[in-house]
């Protein structure tokens, strides 16, 4: 990738500071042990070009190999308006199918399966595979100025980008297949009524707030934070006793973990916990 500087890992995560890498279409920067990804394309609304993707899809590996909590954000007026339609020239020649495996699936995945805790920040209007990629994080929130839009009926498709597995765990199956249909925007407020998100928050408080919250994230039990990512995201295809045994066997990995003898040391000693991530 053009511009890049070399980059080596280090576990159990490294103390990085700063830009870590360069990036053309977003921005990556870990302070404090949280990586905040910013969508940076201002001009066209965040849109996701083919670069784009592929560059989110590097930067959240190399955030979750070195921090303990990621933030995805726009920056700008916008979170993200979507599929970058200009980006593929010749409109008759735009394979959907192909773009979807070869370039949705990987960054979705990414960040899906991202072994520390993701946050999307949505600072504005998140429309069609923009409202998507962020239901894809752990946790969304989202300032009052924001809002969701399942845009695609507008343009003759369907939701994409996982919106068809999204939506209908998040806010049901009737207000999914309305958002789908109606291609209505949906404010900040209204996810958090619906339980799309986790947080509807004031336009003047939103960034302290999401900051506050990766903040927290990153000073806790990450071997937790993980096993209980994988425990809630497996239990859709799990049956009771597989799900039980599932837990089982995270446990106790988490069992053994120093941030759990780190935790039950400091509630005996009626402190505040000092986890290292490990």
């Amino acid at each position: 990738m053009s511009g890049c500087r070399e980059f080596h890992y280090e576990h159990p995560y490294k103390h990085v500071r700063g830009q870590v890498k360069d990036y053309q279409t977003i921005t990556l920067d870990i302070e404090a042990q949280v990586a905040v990804l910013r969508l940076n394309r201002p001009d066209k609304m965040n849109a996701l070009s083919t670069q784009m993707r592929a560059e989110i899809t590097d930067a959240i590996r190399v955030a979750s190999a070195n921090a303990r909590a990621i933030v995805i954000t726009g920056n700008g007026k916008a979170f993200c308006s979507g599929q970058d339609l200009s980006d593929s020239g010749d409109l008759s020649e735009l394979d959907l199918e192909r773009v979807l495996r070869d370039e949705y699936k990987p960054m979705l995945r990414a960040i899906g399966d991202c072994p520390v805790p993701t946050i999307c920040a949505v600072n504005g209007p998140a429309a069609g595979a923009g409202a998507n990629l962020a239901l894809t994080a752990d946790v969304v929130i989202a300032a009052h100025g924001a809002y969701f839009l399942q845009a695609f009926t507008r343009i003759g498709l369907m939701p994409d980008a996982g919106g068809t597995f999204w939506l209908p765990r998040q806010m049901g199956a009737a207000k999914a297949m309305g958002a789908a249909l109606f291609a209505e925007p949906i404010s900040a407020q209204q996810a958090d009524e619906w339980g799309m998100i986790w947080e509807a928050v004031p336009d003047d408080a939103f960034e302290a707030q999401w900051r506050k919250r990766a903040a927290h994230l990153a000073r806790g039990p990450s071997v937790a934070y993980g096993s209980l990512k994988k425990a809630i995201r497996g239990t859709w295809d799990n049956e009771l006793a597989t799900q039980l045994d599932l837990e089982a066997q995270l446990q106790g990995e988490c069992g053994a973990s120093r941030d759990f003898k780190e935790g039950v040391l400091a509630f005996l000693e009626k402190r505040a916990p000092r986890y290292e991530g490990r």
